[in-house]
Order: C-alpha cells, then structure tokens, then sequence
C-alpha cells in the first residue's frame, strides 16, 4: 500500500497534466487519487465553513464599530467646522463691536448666585478628591472631604426634598446623581480603615489616622476604637493562622503572628496610653497619638487653619472666594468629647483580649506544626522566634511597654508555644522512634528468613554462612583484621570496643550482627542528630544565649525535659526490639523442645544470631548509649571511666548516676535477653548430647559394650605378706573414659566451639554444665536401677565394668564441675545423686581391691584431667585448666605433660606494651641483682623452661641496644586488645 500511494508533490504533478497521470498510473492508482482529491476538497470546504461560522460574529461587531466611529468623526468635523465658522464671526466683529446692555442686578442677589456655583462646583470636585485619596491611603482626609461633602449636602439642602431650594436638583440633574455617589463614600471609607488596621506592616500615624476616620464617621469614643483595633487585630491573627499553607512556610507564618502581637502591643501603647500627670514623656516611647491627632483634626484653630486641600486650592482657583466661610474653615467634629482611656481599663481591655487570642493561637499553631516534620525544623522556628523577641525587647523597651499596659511581661513562648512546641516534638520523637523499631523488626525477621533460606540453597552467603558456624568465621582471615595504625597508635588512644575485625572476632560478632547494629546505630544517629538541634550545643564557636537582661527567653530551659523524652523513647524502642526477639525465642524453643535432630536444623542458629545481637548491641550501637546518657555518653571515654568518676566531684558524680543507672538497665536487659537466647541453646544441645550419651550408655549388648572399651594400664605394685616379705603383683586399671565419654564431651565442646565459646557468658556454660551434670546423673541413675532389676539376658556388670563406670563417673563430675562452684556451694544436690551412683558402683567391686585400686585410680584421674583440660577447655573452664603441678613427684615416672603457667593470661607468650616508668623499674633492678654476688635461684621468670621467656630475652636484648628498633612489641600486645 505505502508504494502504491503517491506523495503529494507527484500527486500534485500528475493532476496538473492528466496525460502523463494516465501514463504513469493504472485505472486503480487514478480512482485512488480521484477519492483523495475529492476527500481533501470537502476537508477544505468544512474548514472554510467552520471558519466563516465562527468568525462572522466578530466580523458584524468589527464592521459595527467601524461605522459607529465614521459617524462620531463626522460628528467631530461638524462640531470643529461649526467652531471654526463661529470664531470667524468673532473675529469679523472686532473689539470695537457694541455690547448688548446689562441689567444691573442687586449685589447681594448676585454673590449669593456666585456662592451656590462655588458649592456647586466643589460638590461636583470633592468625589474626585475623595478617590485620590483612597488610593493614596489617606483615609483621614478622605473621612475630611466626605464630611465636607455632607456639609455642603446640608447647605444646598440636596437632602431635603420641601426645602426652598429644592429646584437646585431639577436645574442641575447632575447633582442626584452625585448625592448617590456620595451616600456609598461613608461604607467604603469604613471599610477600608477596618481593613488597613487588620495590617501589621503599618505605622502608628496610619493606624492613628484610620481609626480617627472610624470615630468620625461613626461617631464613636476611643474606647470602642479601642475595641474596634483589638478585634482587627484577633481577625489578623486568626486569617494568619488559618490561611492555606501554600508557598508560605510555618516559619515565616510563626514570625508573622510574633511580629502581629510585638506590633499590637507597641501600637496600642502608642496610640491609647496616656502618661500620667507630672511625669514627662519619653521621646523613645510615643503614647497619646490618637488624642494628639484627633485634636488636630477637630480642634478649633484661631488662625483659620482649615482643610489643606482647600487652602491650597483657594490660592490657584478664583471661584473658591465665593465659598462661604462655613465651609472654608470646616472642621470635623465629634459629639462627645474624647476622654482618655483610664490605665485600668486599658489593661483588663488588653488582658481580656490577650486571654481570648490564646485559645486561637493555641489551636493555629498546633495545625502549623504538624507541617514541621523533622525536629530541626522546630529548633530552627524556636530560634527565629527568639531573635525577633530579643530583637524587640532590645530596640523598642518591650519591659516598659509591658509593664505600662500589663504590669507584668508578656512571656509569649513560656505561657503560649513551649508546651506545644514540646508536644509536637514528643510526637516527632514518637514517630522517628516507632520507625526505628518498627524498621529493626522487620530487618530481624528478613535476617531471620534468610538465615532459614541459606540451609536450603546450594550456595549459601558467606556471612550466613558463618552463624551456622563461628569457628569459621574466627579462623578466617580478612583484610580488615587489623587497624591500619595498629603499628604506631597505643592502646590507650584508641577506642575500647574498635570496630576492628580481630576485636569482632574476641568478642564473637558475626558480619550479619555487625550489619544490624550499624543500620541500627546509623538510624539512631540519624534521630540523635535532628535531635540534637534542639538542644544547647558545647561548640564554642557557636553563639550562646545572652544575659537574662538581653534575652526574651531562656531557649534551653526545657533540655532537661528533651533528654528525658529522649531517654524515654530510646529505652522503649530497645524494649520493643527485645519484646520481639522474645516472641521470636518462644516460638522457637515451642519447635526445638523434644527435638533431637536441632543440632543440623536451622532454628539454633536463629536463636545464636539474637542471642550475639542482644550481647552485642550495647557496644556496637554507640548513639544509643549516646541517647541515654545524653552528652555525657558521647564525651566520656569508657576504658577511664572508673577512674574519671573518682577523680569528679560527689555532686557531678551523683548527677550522672541516675542517666548511668538507666544505661546499666537497658544493658542488662539486653544482656538479660542475650542469657535467656543463650539458655534456649545451650538446653537444646544438652539435651540432644545427653539423650545420645544416655542411649550409649544404657545400651547392654556386647558389641557396644567393645565399641565403648579402651585400653587399661598395667602398673607393679609390691605388698606385704603376713610373713613380712614383699610381694610384686600387676594390676590393670583404666587410664582413659569410655569412648561414649569422650564422644560427649568432644561433641559438647564443638558445639560450643561453633557457637563462639570464648565470648559466651560465663552463666550460660555454668547453666550447661549443670544441667548436664544433673542428667548425666539421671542416666547413670538409670542404668543403676537397670542393672538392679537383672533383667533377663542381660550381661552382669563385671568387676572391670563398674571400674570403668566409676572412672568415667569421676572423670564426668569432675569435668562438668567448676572448682569455683565447689568452693562456693559444697555438695549439693547433684553430688549427692552422684555419690549414690557411685556407691552402688564401688558396692560393685571387691573391697580389697578397691583399697589397693583407689590411689592408682585417683592418680590416673588426675593426670587425665590435666591431658584433658585444654582439649575440653571450652566446657573445663579456666580453674581446671591452670591447676598448677605438684611440687614432689616421682622423677621415674613418664611425663608427656608440661608444666602450666600459674597466671591465667590468655596470650602468655606474647609480651606487653612497656612503659618508661616500668623500664627504669625493670633496669634499677637489674642493676641490684648485679651488684649480688651469687643468685640465690633462678625466678620462675628466668627459668628457660617457663612459657614465654623466649620473648622476654628477645626484648631484653632489643631494649639494651643503644640504636633504636622497632621491634618494641608494643603493637603486637595492642592487637589483642
């Protein structure tokens, strides 16, 4: 179709010559072309239609005018050719042409003919001058010329129909007319006057003028001017606080209604107050001005002074010497005298109406403020509200003012906005807090739903994948190990909790924990940045609030009560966060009860990841500790705080000890959390460790009783025969647990060790241990009352047997047992039940043997808790795993143990950061033992055997070059920090 269909330029072609259209084209292409033509014929012919239609009217109207204007220009010509032939005539006349006779008329008939024009002829004047007034907004002189008017009104008797001079109005038709005019001029004058005092950006004199044209035209007294300002002024207020907020921020429309009350107080002051008598008047402080221009206005001057307009007048028109006195020296008058307004009533007239202005300003800026949607925004309107008031009380002796209308000040922002602008913040803070909290949940559901989501998919995250096991996140190296001036910043400049990665892998801080607690913190900081607008800052460069003299309100006043709102909303927000861990933690721990394949599932590592997040919120969400401290929080230096708080006053410190309570609160009820998280854990673990222990041990068939057999030792031993002489014998005794004991704990402590066991809560792992001990009891109990019942087929318990089970029994309570519990609480509970299992085991073996076997079996178990306590140290804990060696021992016994450093300090081989003072020390000490002769002993420090003395000799013989080196060491300490 597009080839077929020609353009228009060859279509045009081809119709302008039809002999080549029809060598060109078919019979088809020229029908085609045929309805083309005609279509864009009738297209043109309605559009031509259209236009004519549509234009005709304007048309008839044009071709109107113009003959209207032919017949007023021809109309003109006539006239001017009429004047012209006239003119003519004059001229042909000449000067000398006689004058038709006059009448002599009576003098006093003809001036009273001159005065009634000269009336006329102002009347006809005066509205003109009215308007021009107007419009310059001199509304005084317009009331002036409007009176006048009346005046002349009442001369001419024009508003009197049965008056003698009632024909005046049918020779002049002109004036009905301009007595209709007249009669609107009062209403409009009016009007505008009101309108003009409901303006604030007006001055006293126009304010002063325009209710002079009020009591004048109204014939009113000053106290119902009085009334008529104030409630201008409460309409002023009320149209400024009710005006559509559109291009016009709450700011400017706040200052604007601060401006309206400054402004309505100094002018009423300047207009109504009257200075009592003998004391004189304060050039800088106007007062009177209504009375003062009223008396201009109204007073009688002997000196004939009139209006101005018609004193000007009368010098440049010669027809104003006809106006009868009357109306030259007219003066406006009133019909009571203008008394001045008392003190008293000028003060209950202006509280009244202070009183009635707060409800609408209340309400007006309650609906301003909620377009204020950030707390800067209030600290920014406050401020400005501060420089204008300041401003005002500076420059215009706002305490004068207020104490002569008020006797008291008129504290505009502690009696009208602070309580508003402290609601509308608490509802900001509110909203920014809920927002937080809501947001943290939501981001602890979705980490949740993604740690469930990573065991499911073939390549699960990389930090994901470090919940489901610690000991991979901590054994993994990272760029971001080591702070870049770890070599050169000491220890002391630097923070305690650095956001290093080695410090996230001493305390156990997972990536996923460290990202929640840095959007959280950033949220927070956020909140605690608008916030801080708000509050005094401790810049010094900043400009503080002046004296009290100087200074219209005290800005920071309500800091306290900002801070405890802040306080407030923060502790609530971490409530709610915790409230929902909570919830998360119960629903899980209704799932893993009973459970006993939860150790592969997903669920612990859900509760391990909130179990960390709660421990480690406190430290990694700085700003949170800043907003509930305050500025206190954000100034002090943790690692020096016991010391700072020694070293402060008793008053400063007991202020601080309330803000420092509450932080102790909010992180021990996340500690709080962290310990319940760490409980559900650790239960569940027990739990499942123990049933599959309980299974093992309870299980009486022979191939498992072999698979759980070890090997014994066979040890010497010479005894006594009646007759005197010695007797060697061998006995066999176990050395090592059962291979189900071993199992247990090795599995224990790789749950531990995935869960970060060095960072866990030391009441977590003493809760583990306990309840493990507790039913490792229960099932040794069992298998007792088991082996009590003798069931049928079921194999005795050996002599052998029960010595393992005792071995094991020990070596379990001993291990599970922290040395620090025995001490504290003796036997309990739970060694009693043990001491039951272990009778019954001991009941189980000869006497006499059991004497013989006792010293061997307490020996084997000790050195076995010794192997033991570091491969198990996770669960031993530290007091079993320094237990220090016995200084006797026998030297022909084989040791593959090494002796244990008394110290319990985590890196013992890596030496610590010297100071000068500690140098001096160490080398005045090595001067004395010089200076002996002959060493009493090697310390256990020199002792080439002891740990770490490798280190120490390496930095001995670095500090005695005289050349300095930087293999102080120092750094290599302050990493582990």
């Amino acid at each position: 179709m597009a080839a077929t269909t020609p353009s228009s330029a060859l279509k045009r072609l081809d119709l302008r010559d039809p002999a080549a259209l029809f060598e060109t084209h078919g019979a088809e292409e020229i029908r085609g072309l045929e309805r083309q033509v005609r279509a864009e014929i009738e297209h043109k012919k309605e559009e031509l239609r259209q236009m004519v239609g549509e234009r005709y009217r304007d048309l008839i109207e044009a071709a109107d005018t113009i003959g209207q204007m032919r017949r007023c220009a021809e109309g003109l010509v006539d006239a001017v050719r009429a004047t012209d032939q006239y003119c003519a005539r004059l001229r042909q006349a000449g000067p000398g042409a006689p004058r038709p006779p006059r009448t002599p008329e009576p003098q006093q008939a003809s001036q009273k003919f001159y005065s009634m024009a000269a009336q006329i002829k102002l009347l006809l004047e005066i509205p003109e001058k009215i308007w021009s007034s107007m419009e310059a907004s001199q509304y005084l002189h317009a009331t002036q010329l409007y009176l006048l008017c009346c005046h002349l009104h009442r001369l001419l008797h024009l508003d009197s129909s049965g008056s003698p001079h009632s024909p005046v109005l049918s020779r002049f038709p002109i004036l009905i007319r301009q007595v209709a005019a007249a009669s609107h001029f009062r209403s409009t004058i009016l009007h505008e006057s009101k309108m003009l005092l409901k303006c604030q950006a007006v001055s006293d004199q126009a304010v002063a003028e325009a209710l002079c044209s009020i009591m004048l035209l109204e014939e009113s007294s000053p106290r119902q001017a009085l009334t008529d300002f104030l409630l201008a002024r409460k309409a002023a207020i009320q149209k400024l606080l009710n005006q559509p907020h559109q291009g016009v921020g709450t700011k400017a429309q706040i200052c604007s209604l601060v401006e309206l009350l400054a402004t309505t107080l100094n002018q009423a002051h300047a207009l109504f107050y009257t200075l009592p008598e003998g004391q004189l008047p304060d050039p800088s402080l106007p007062c009177g001005l209504l009375f003062s221009t009223l008396e201009t206005i109204t007073g009688q001057h002997p000196n004939g002074k009139g209006i101005s307009v018609l004193q000007e007048e009368m010098k440049l028109c010669s027809w104003f010497r006809h106006l009868p006195a009357s109306i030259v020296e007219f003066q406006p008058a009133l019909r009571t005298l203008a008394h001045p307004i008392s003190q008293e009533y000028l003060k209950d007239t202006l509280q009244k109406w202070i009183h009635m202005c707060n409800e609408d300003i209340k309400s007006g800026l309650t609906n301003l403020l909620t377009y204020v949607k950030n707390i800067k925004g209030l600290a920014g309107i406050r401020d400005a509200m501060w420089e204008l008031l300041t401003n005002e009380s500076t420059n215009h002796s706002w305490d004068v003012i207020c104490r002569r209308l008020l006797e008291k000040p008129l504290l505009f922002w502690e009696d009208l906005t602070q309580q508003l602008f402290l609601s509308r913040l608490q509802t900001l803070m509110k909203e920014g807090f809920d927002s937080i909290s809501s947001s943290s949940k939501e981001l602890l559901v979705s980490a949740l739903q993604e740690l469930e989501s990573s065991a499911n998919s073939s390549t699960p995250n990389k930090h994901v994948h470090f919940e489901h096991n610690m000991s991979l996140f901590l054994w993994t190296e990272s760029p971001n190990d080591l702070p870049p001036d770890a070599a050169w910043v000491n220890v002391a400049n630097r923070a305690q909790f650095a956001s290093t990665g080695l410090s996230m892998k001493a305390h156990a801080v997972s990536p996923c924990v460290q990202s929640f607690c840095s959007a959280l913190d950033s949220k927070l900081k956020v909140q605690l940045d608008d916030l801080l607008a708000y509050l005094p800052s401790d810049d010094a460069s900043l400009p503080k609030d002046a004296s009290p003299k100087n200074s219209a309100f005290d800005r920071y006043a309500d800091a306290g009560t900002v801070q405890e709102m802040l306080q407030m909303h923060s502790v609530a927000c971490i409530q709610h966060i915790t409230a929902r861990i909570c919830a998360e933690l119960q629903s899980i721990e209704e799932v893993v009860h009973r459970q006993l394949g939860v150790l592969t599932g997903v669920k612990l590592h859900a509760v391990l990841f909130m179990a960390r997040l709660c421990q480690s919120l406190g430290e990694l969400c700085p700003h949170l500790k800043q907003c509930i401290l305050g500025k206190s929080g954000s100034s002090e230096k943790p690692a020096r705080e016991p010391r700072a708080l020694k070293k402060q006053g008793k008053g400063k410190a007991q202020e601080l000890m309330p803000l420092q309570t509450k932080w102790q609160e909010v992180k021990g009820l996340l500690l709080q959390q962290s310990v319940i998280a760490y409980r559900v854990w650790s239960s569940a673990v027990v739990q499942v460790l123990v049933h599959e222990f309980t299974q093992s041990l309870l299980s009486d068939d022979a191939g498992s009783v072999l698979a759980t057999a070890t090997s014994w030792d066979e040890l010497e031993i010479q005894e006594e025969t009646e007759s005197g002489s010695s007797v060697t014998s061998k006995i066999r005794l176990p050395v090592q647990p059962s291979w189900n004991v071993q199992s247990f704990l090795f599995s224990l402590c790789q749950e531990v060790s995935r869960a970060g066991g060095h960072a866990l809560p030391k009441v977590t792992v003493q809760e583990a241990l306990r309840s493990c001990v507790v039913q490792v009891a229960a099932a040794y109990e069992k298998l007792a009352e088991e082996k009590q019942t003798k069931k049928e087929g079921a194999f005795p318990v050996t002599q052998n047997q029960a010595l393992q089970l005792l071995y094991d029994l020990r070596y379990l309570s001993i291990i599970l047992t922290a040395k620090s519990e025995e001490a504290k609480s003796g036997r309990s509970k739970q060694d009693s039940r043990t001491e039951k299992v272990i009778d019954y085991l001991e009941g189980l073996i000869d006497p006499f043997d059991l004497d013989v076997f006792t010293p061997h079996l307490n020996s084997n178990l000790s050195r076995l808790v010794q192997r033991t306590s570091v491969l198990f140290g996770l669960v031993t804990g530290t007091e079993n795993q320094f237990t220090p060696r016995s200084s006797t021992f026998n030297s022909q016994e084989p040791h593959n143990i090494l002796p244990l450093a008394t110290s319990q300090i985590r890196f013992g081989l890596l030496p610590l950061s010297m100071t000068s003072t500690r140098k001096a020390r160490l080398t005045s000490r090595g001067a004395e033992t010089k200076a002996q002769v002959v060493p009493p002993a090697l310390s256990r420090a020199d002792d080439p055997m002891h740990p770490g003395s490798l280190f120490r000799q390496l930095v001995n013989e670095e500090e005695d070059t005289s050349t300095p080196s930087l293999f102080k060491l120092g750094w290599l300490s302050s990493m582990t920090k």
